[in-house]
C-alpha cells in the first residue's frame, strides 16, 4: 500500500477512536470523589485520604483540609494524601478537580474520638455519719464523642447509677456523673468505684472500657446520748477503785476510741464490746498530790464525733490506826498494857469500843493475864469523816499467855465410839501455851493413836489408852476408851445355809451373829410373817427357806437358810399306778414316782415261770432327753415294786398290760389289687395288726364309692384304707386295677363291599380287654399275599385273586378267655389280562416266575408256609 493511503487510513483511526471516548464521555457525568469519605480516627492518630476523578485529562486537582499532612502521591486522575496528628473532634476536607472549565468536588467528614482513659472517682468523707446522703462523683475528662459514652457508679460489682449521652453534639467530649447516695451500715468498708464505656462497635470499632481506682467509704453511727460513767465519790491515796464507762449505739463499735482520765492522770482502761455497746474498765489509783476535789472524765470518739461524760471525786488519805501490846507472849499473871493511837490527824479512836477523849489523842489499856486471856483479841477502831461521809479503819492484835497442858473432857473425851469402815480423823486436844504435844496409847506398850490424822477406823482399834499431853510449862495425862461398832454379820459356822432335820424329831432353829452391839436375829419363813422361835417337833411342813435377819444399830444383815426335812418312802396311788399298759412303739418307761427323803431308790421285779425274775424299766424322776427307752416289749405280768432310803422301805404290786397301736404292711394290705369285672363285689382286701384289734375301713379317693353287687370297670382307682383302734390310726393307699374278658369290638374291611381281582383290601380289627388281648387271625385257604401290622390288629391283601374271597376270622384272647369275630371279602370282576407271578422281590411279572424255578408245586408249597408263619 502507498505511504499517503496508509496515513490516511491512521487518520481516520484516531478520528474514530477520539469520537468514540467523546461519546463516552458525553454519556457519562464528571464526578469527584474522597475515600474514605467518613472516617473515624482515635485522637492524635493518621490517615489517608484518596482523591479521584472520572475527568479523562483533568486540568488541576488538589486536597483541602486543616489537617497536618506527612505526604503525597499523584496519577492522571487521583491522589493521595496522609493526614496526621488529628485532633480536631471534626473536620471536612475537600478534594477537587478542574475538568473542562468545571470544578468537581467530593466533601469528607474526619471524626476523632478518644478512649477513657482517665477515669476518677472524687474522694468520699473520711467518715460518713449513716443514714445521711453523700455525694458520689465521677469525671471522665477529654473522653468522646460523648454521645457514644457510658458512665457507671458502682459498689463493688453492683451498679448504683447508669448514665448514657445520647443526643450529643459529636464535638462534645468528656462527662461527670454525680450521685447523692445514703449511708448505711453495711456501706462500712465497702469499695465504690467509677466505669467508662466507650462504645465505638456501630462505627466498626470496639468498645474500649476504663475504671477508676476503687475508694472505701466508712460509715459510723453515734448515740446522741453520753456514755455511763460508773465511779466511786471517794478515792483513798494509794488504793485502787474501779472505775467504768459505756455507750450504747455505737457502730462500728471495734472503732471507737476511749479517753479515762482521772484529774491530769490519764487512765488505761481495758475495752470490751458487746454487738453495737462498748463498756470500758479501768482501776483509778490517786497519788499524794491528787488529794482533795477531782474531776474523773470519760470520752468516746467515733468517726470524728465525741461524747463525754464526768464525775466529781474526792481523794483523800487515812492511814489505819496504830494497836501494840507491852509484851504480846507473857506467863500467866504478869501484867500488860494495850496501846490504841491514830496514825493520822483528825481521826478518832477507840479501843474495843472506849473512845478517846479527842481526835488524835490515844487510848490505853492495862490488865493481868489468865488462862482466860489466852488468844484474846483486841479491836482499835479509827473513824474519819470526808465529805459527809464517815470513814473506818480498824486493827486488831491478839495476846499470847503461857500456861500448862489441860485435857478437858469437852476437846478429849473420855469414851470414844466410832463406826468401823470410813476414815476418820482421831481428835485428843490440849489446851496450854506453848501448845502441848499429844500422845495417846496403849497402857501395855501397844498400839498407838495416830492423832490428826485421817484414817480407816478398824476393829483392831478398839480399847483403852492413855493420853498424854506436855509443854514447856508441864504435863497432863488422862485414860480414854475407844469402842468400835460394826454391822452384824452371819457366817456358815454360826449360821449355816442349809439345815437337815428328820420327820417326827424335835429341832430349833438358831442363828448366831457377829457385831457391835450384840446384834438381834430373827427367822421368818418365806411368804409367813411370824418369827419361828423355839423347840418344833418336825414335821414335812416345816421344810422351806427361812430368812434370818440380825440387825444392831449400825446395819443389818440377811441370809436364806434352807431347811430339808426327811422321811421314809410312801407310794400313791397317781405317781405309781397298780394297772398299767404300755404301748408298743411309745418309748414310754413305767413311772412309778415315791414321795420320801433323800429320794428312794425304787425296782419293780416279776417272775417268768420258774426261769427266773424280770426287771420292769422305770422312768427316771426327771425325764430328760437321754433317758433310755424299753429296749424290747416288756412281758405282761404282775411286778413288785419296792422303795427304799436311809429312812426306810415299802412295797407295792403292780400289775403291768401289753398293747400296740394298728401297723398295716404290704403283707396284710396289698398296695395293689387286681378284680375280675362280673366277680362278687367286694372292698379291697386290708386287715392291720395291733391291740386290741383294729377296725379296717376303706373309701375311694375323689368321690364316692357306690354300693354294687357286681365288679365292673368303673370300679379301678385309689382307696384310702385306715386302721383305728384305742392306741391310734395308720392309712395305707391301695390302688385297685379291673380286668375284664375280651371282646372283639369291631371287624371291619377296607374298601368295603368286595375287592376286584389284583386290588389291594385291608381287614382290621379292635379289642377291648385287660390285660391287653393277643390278635390272631384265620384265612380262608389259598389266599396268598398277606401281611400283618406289628400288633395283628391289621392284616393286608396285596393283588387279590379269587382264592382271597372267603371268610376271614380275628380272634382276642388274655387270661380271661377268648372271643373271635368272622368276615367275608368277595373278590368280584373279570381276572387280569396278565397271569400274576410271584417274583424273587415280591412284584407281579418283570421277572421269572415261581414255576419257572420250581413249577406250581413249589409255588403252592412257599403258600402254604406263608399261611403257617403269619395267620
Amino acid at each position: 500500500m502507498p505511504g499517503p493511503l496508509r496515513a490516511l487510513l491512521g487518520l481516520w483511526a484516531a478520528l474514530g477512536l477520539g469520537l468514540l471516548g467523546l461519546s463516552a464521555a458525553a454519556q457519562e457525568p464528571l464526578w469527584a470523589d474522597l475515600q474514605p469519605r467518613v472516617a473515624l480516627v482515635e485522637r492524635g492518630g493518621s490517615l489517608w485520604l484518596n482523591c479521584s476523578t472520572n475527568c479523562p485529562r483533568p486540568e488541576r486537582g488538589g486536597l483541602e483540609t486543616s489537617l497536618r499532612r506527612n505526604g503525597t502521591q499523584r496519577g492522571l486522575r487521583w491522589l493521595a494524601r496522609q493526614l496526621v496528628d488529628i485532633r480536631e473532634p471534626e473536620t471536612q476536607p475537600v478534594c477537587f478537580f478542574r475538568c473542562a472549565r468545571r470544578t468537581l468536588q467530593a466533601r469528607g467528614l474526619i471524626r476523632t474520638f478518644q478512649r477513657p482513659d482517665r477515669v476518677e472517682l472524687m474522694p468520699l468523707p473520711v467518715w460518713q455519719p449513716v443514714g445521711e446522703n453523700f455525694t458520689l462523683s465521677c469525671r471522665v475528662p477529654g473522653a468522646g464523642p460523648r454521645g457514644s459514652l457510658t458512665v457507671t457508679l458502682l459498689r463493688g460489682t453492683r451498679e448504683l447509677v447508669r448514665r448514657s449521652f445520647p443526643g450529643e453534639s459529636p464535638r462534645a467530649r468528656g462527662a461527670v456523673l454525680s450521685a447523692a447516695v445514703v449511708a448505711r451500715r453495711e456501706d462500712h468498708g465497702a469499695n465504690f468505684s467509677c466505669r467508662a464505656e466507650l462504645d465505638l462497635r456501630p462505627h466498626g470499632l470496639g468498645l474500649f472500657e476504663n475504671r477508676s481506682a476503687p475508694r472505701m467509704l466508712r460509715t459510723f453511727a453515734l448515740s446522741p446520748e453520753p456514755p455511763r460513767l460508773a465511779a466511786p465519790r471517794l478515792l483513798e491515796v494509794g488504793a485502787g477503785s474501779p472505775v467504768s464507762c459505756s455507750l450504747d449505739g455505737l457502730f462500728p463499735a471495734s472503732e471507737a476510741r476511749v479517753y479515762l482520765a482521772l484529774g491530769d492522770q490519764r487512765l488505761d482502761p481495758d475495752v470490751t464490746l458487746e454487738g453495737d455497746a462498748l463498756r470500758a474498765t479501768a482501776t483509778a489509783t490517786a497519788s499524794a498530790e491528787l488529794e482533795g476535789a477531782r474531776e474523773l472524765v470519760c470520752s468516746v470518739t467515733l468517726g470524728g464525733e465525741s461524747r463525754e461524760a464526768w464525775a466529781n471525786v474526792t481523794v483523800y488519805s487515812f492511814p489505819a490506826p496504830l494497836l501494840t501490846l507491852s509484851e504480846s507472849s507473857v506467863p500467866e499473871g504478869k501484867a500488860v498494857t494495850v496501846t490504841c493511837a491514830a496514825a493520822g490527824a483528825g481521826a478518832l479512836v477507840a479501843l474495843d469500843g472506849v473512845p478517846a477523849t479527842a481526835p488524835g489523842q490515844p487510848v490505853q489499856l492495862q490488865l493481868n493475864a489468865s488462862v482466860n486471856d489466852d488468844g484474846r483479841s483486841f479491836l482499835c477502831d479509827a473513824t474519819l469523816e470526808v465529805d459527809g461521809e464517815v470513814l473506818s479503819k480498824k486493827e486488831t492484835t491478839e495476846l499470847r499467855v503461857l500456861y500448862a497442858p489441860r485435857l478437858d473432857d469437852s476437846d478429849c473425851p473420855r469414851s470414844w465410839t466410832w463406826p468401823e469402815g470410813p476414815e476418820q480423823t482421831l481428835h485428843c486436844e490440849a489446851r496450854g501455851n506453848p501448845a502441848p504435844s499429844v500422845h495417846c496409847a496403849r497402857p501395855d506398850g501397844g498400839a498407838v493413836l495416830a492423832l490428826g490424822l485421817l484414817g480407816p477406823v478398824t476393829r483392831a482399834l478398839a480399847g483403852t489408852y492413855r493420853c498424854t499431853a506436855a509443854n514447856a510449862q508441864g504435863e497432863a495425862v488422862k485414860d480414854v476408851t475407844l469402842t468400835v461398832e460394826y454391822a452384824p454379820a452371819l457366817d456358815s459356822v454360826s449360821c449355816p445355809e442349809r439345815i437337815t432335820w428328820l420327820e417326827g424329831t424335835e429341832a430349833s432353829l438358831s442363828c448366831m451373829a457377829h457385831g457391835v452391839p450384840p446384834p438381834h436375829v430373827s427367822c421368818v419363813r418365806s411368804g409367813q410373817a411370824e418369827a419361828i422361835e423355839g423347840l418344833l417337833h418336825v414335821a414335812r411342813e416345816h421344810a422351806g427357806t427361812y430368812r434370818c435377819e440380825a440387825t444392831n444399830s449400825r446395819g443389818s444383815a440377811a441370809k436364806d437358810v434352807a431347811i430339808t426335812v426327811e422321811y421314809g418312802p410312801s407310794f400313791e396311788e397317781l405317781s405309781c399306778p397298780s394297772n398299767w399298759t404300755w404301748v408298743e412303739g411309745s418309748g414310754r418307761l413305767f413311772s412309778c414316782e415315791v414321795d420320801g427323803k433323800p429320794q428312794p431308790r425304787v425296782e419293780c421285779i416279776g417272775s417268768r415261770g420258774t426261769t427266773g425274775r424280770v426287771l420292769l424299766p422305770l422312768a427316771p424322776p426327771d425325764p430328760s432327753p437321754t433317758a433310755p427307752s424299753i429296749p424290747s416289749e416288756p412281758a405282761s405280768g404282775i411286778y413288785t415294786c419296792n422303795a427304799t432310803n436311809q429312812h426306810g422301805s415299802m412295797v407295792k404290786t403292780v400289775a403291768v398290760s401289753v398293747e400296740s397301736p394298728p401297723r398295716m404292711d404290704e403283707s396284710t394290705c396289698p398296695s395293689h389289687q387286681t378284680w375280675l369285672e362280673g366277680a362278687e363285689a367286694a372292698g379291697p382286701a386290708c386287715a392291720a395288726r395291733g391291740r386290741p384289734s383294729p377296725h379296717v375301713s376303706c373309701s375311694r379317693e375323689g368321690g364316692p364309692w357306690p354300693p354294687r353287687i357286681r365288679v365292673s370297670r368303673q370300679d379301678a382307682g385309689t382307696y384310702l384304707c385306715l386302721a383305728t383302734n384305742a392306741h391310734g390310726t395308720d392309712t395305707r393307699t391301695v390302688t385297685v386295677g379291673v380286668e375284664y374278658r375280651p371282646v372283639v369290638a369291631e371287624l371291619a374291611a377296607s374298601p368295603p363291599g368286595g375287592v376286584r381281582p389284583g386290588g389291594n383290601f385291608t381287614l382290621t380289627c379292635r379289642a377291648e380287654a385287660w390285660p391287653p388281648a393277643q390278635i390272631s387271625w384265620r384265612a380262608p385257604p389259598g389266599a396268598l399275599n398277606l401281611g400283618l401290622s406289628s400288633n395283628n390288629s391289621t392284616l393286608s391283601v396285596a393283588g387279590a385273586l379269587g382264592s382271597h374271597g372267603g371268610e376271614y376270622e380275628c380272634a382276642a384272647t388274655n387270661a380271661h378267655g377268648r372271643h373271635a369275630r368272622r368276615i367275608t371279602v368277595r373278590v368280584t370282576g373279570a381276572p387280569p389280562r396278565r397271569s400274576v407271578a410271584v417274583g424273587r422281590r415280591g412284584r407281579c411279572g418283570g421277572g421269572r416266575s415261581a414255576a419257572g424255578r420250581g413249577g406250581w408245586p413249589g409255588l403252592l408249597r412257599a403258600v402254604h408256609r406263608l399261611q403257617e408263619g403269619r395267620v
